[in-house]
């Protein structure tokens, strides 16, 4: 199936291409542009640790931190290293693994189509040993202790565990020391064969590029594979939160906090919908230009690291979140929370809602501009199962009334966690 996608609000188009193994792409052509960027990811993160395919009764279960340790040992093949070829193009390649994805990237201003084979060709080609294997081991092992050591990662996981019972989004993506003993070639071998597939897959290239050629290139390299039926397993997560305050003792100039609010978990559009009203409401009730912020400001409440983050959410989880820094991370969280309710029951200035609103819009205009985030922005929409520019269309028609409406009906106040880490007193 081929079909190319306009988008409403902006007249911008990609082409979207349902190839014959399986694999969904997207391709924007950008004409006039030097550089390009492609993304070859799949439905595959940190909270993917039980499965089944189609015909077994019993979910499988992995250890914690295996996507992440199959996206590093992913670049290493039988002869050489993918960095290597990348090297002999001029491209600059990466990959990162989150909670629900794992993709692999590169940039280049030429040889996009020799880039592009590399991309296709080591992803589908896994060269695990258990020489290979065991190396990674104490360079995984090393990250996982720097994490352990950063007391911005540790208020944040510390926030989720609070947060949530059971779903594995309360895991550290990279898992822990002893999850990680465990993993194996095998394993390593199983997980790429069930999340690898194709059918679960998403290639995204946008800029200087030709569809035409993408596509023979993809018709020549990409391997035919049975779709699986492959189905996720996420143990029921109960409404409630685990915790409402969580304290960890670290070696900080000043305390960390992070505030976050547990909300119904939700997927597709409505999910999108939902974000980007969050967006707004956090700006608009947290951010700079509010009363509030600059009141906490000039008690010395907060500082100039005080951020409202953009809503965290995915498969079956969902939450608003704050941080920063704090002497008194008690007494800010009972401030936002009495500001949140204060809105709640009566709003705010319709026109803020609507200045925040044209800057979000006027960013992603700017975004359309970049190839990087044209094609990030197509991948991120697969994975979240929506049309590439329905973040742009579905954010002209939000209104004000539809913001305060979620903000009520959504958002729970006393399912609110507060994680700091602070200093332990001598």
């Amino acid at each position: 199936m081929t079909e190319t996608i306009v988008s409403r609000q902006t007249g911008e188009k990609c082409l979207h291409v349902t190839h014959k193994t399986g694999l969904e792409i997207y391709i924007m052509e950008m004409e006039g542009y030097r550089s390009s960027f492609a993304l070859f990811g799949t439905k595959y993160g940190s909270i993917n640790t039980r499965f089944r395919l189609r015909g077994e009764e019993d979910y499988a279960e992995v250890p914690e931190g295996i996507a992440h340790y199959l996206e590093h040992k992913l670049f290493e093949n039988e002869d050489c290293d993918a960095f290597a070829k990348y090297a002999r193009t001029g491209a600059s390649a990466n990959a990162y693994t989150s909670f629900d994805r794992t993709a692999y990237l590169f940039g280049c201003t030429e040889n996009f189509n020799a880039s592009l084979e590399i991309l296709l060709d080591f992803v589908q080609d896994p060269y695990f040993t258990e020489e290979n294997v065991e190396k990674e081991r104490g360079i995984i092992d090393q990250e996982i202790r720097m994490n352990d050591d950063e007391p911005g990662w540790q208020v944040f996981f510390n926030m989720l565990k609070a947060m949530y019972h059971v779903h594995p989004v309360r895991i550290d993506i990279a898992g822990s020391t002893d999850s990680i003993q465990e993993i194996t070639p095998e394993l390593l071998y199983r997980c790429y064969n069930t999340f690898y597939n194709l059918h679960n897959m998403v290639l995204s290239v946008a800029g200087n590029v030709k569809a035409d050629e993408v596509l023979a290139i993809c018709d020549r390299l990409l391997k035919p594979c049975e779709d699986m039926g492959l189905e996720e397993y996420f143990p029921e997560e109960p409404d409630t939160v685990v915790q409402p305050y969580v304290e960890a003792n670290m070696q900080v100039g000043a305390p960390l906090f992070n505030l976050g609010f547990k909300l119904r978990p939700m997927e597709g559009k409505e999910l999108l919908r939902a974000e980007l009203m969050s967006s707004i409401l956090l700006e608009a009730i947290l951010g700079p230009s509010t009363k509030l912020y600059n009141n906490m400001l000039e008690e010395g409440l907060i500082n100039s690291e005080f951020d409202a983050d953009s809503p965290f959410a995915g498969s079956g989880y969902f939450c608003l979140t704050c941080g920063g820094e704090s002497q008194q991370p008690e007494v800010v969280r009972d401030r936002i929370i009495a500001e949140l309710r204060r809105v709640q029951a009566e709003g705010f200035d319709p026109e803020v809602f609507e200045r925040i609103k044209r800057v979000h819009y006027g960013n992603m205009i700017r975004g359309l501009s970049n190839v990087e985030t044209n094609a990030s922005n197509m991948l991120n929409a697969f994975m979240s199962k929506v049309g590439p520019f329905d973040c742009i269309d579905i954010l002209a028609e939000i209104t004000y009334e539809d913001a305060i409406r979620f903000l009520r009906e959504a958002l729970d106040t006393d399912k609110a966690v507060l994680s700091v880490v602070r200093s332990q007193e001598v």
